[in-house]
């Protein structure tokens, strides 16, 4: 039986909300240190911090949805560079935002660390 918050991570889907302030340049920062993905090569779990930082246009992402969304890669098998892209990738389509900057920062993995930041 699928419990309800496999249900909710399944359906989940980025939602952007209007910018209260869209006259102004103001910069939002969210952190999220608990995400997952798997080694497409060994299948092992890759930890990581997601940052986004941005400068919104006209929306701004809705923060359970974006959780629900980071929580979908939980079983995905997808490279640090590519996991890092994507998200940077649908924030930037939903968002159009004035500035972006998403870094992945993974977790040591047998000696090596990970950092990829995707701007523009």
């Amino acid at each position: 039986m699928e419990k309800y918050g496999e249900k909710e991570v399944r359906e989940a889907g980025l939602e952007a909300w209007e910018n209260p302030y869209p006259d102004r340049d103001y910069t939002i920062d969210i952190s999220y240190p608990e995400f997952t993905c798997l080694c497409p090569r060994s299948g092992y779990p890759d930890f990581a911090t997601i940052k986004v930082v941005y400068v919104p246009d006209r929306k701004v992402v809705e923060l359970r949805s974006f959780k629900l969304y980071l929580n979908s890669y939980r079983n995905r098998s997808i490279s640090h560079e590519a996991a890092t892209n994507a998200i940077f990738d649908d924030l930037k389509s939903l968002l159009a935002p004035r500035k972006l900057e998403v870094t992945g920062d993974f977790n040591v993995r047998g000696n090596v660390k990970t950092v990829v930041r995707v701007s523009m």
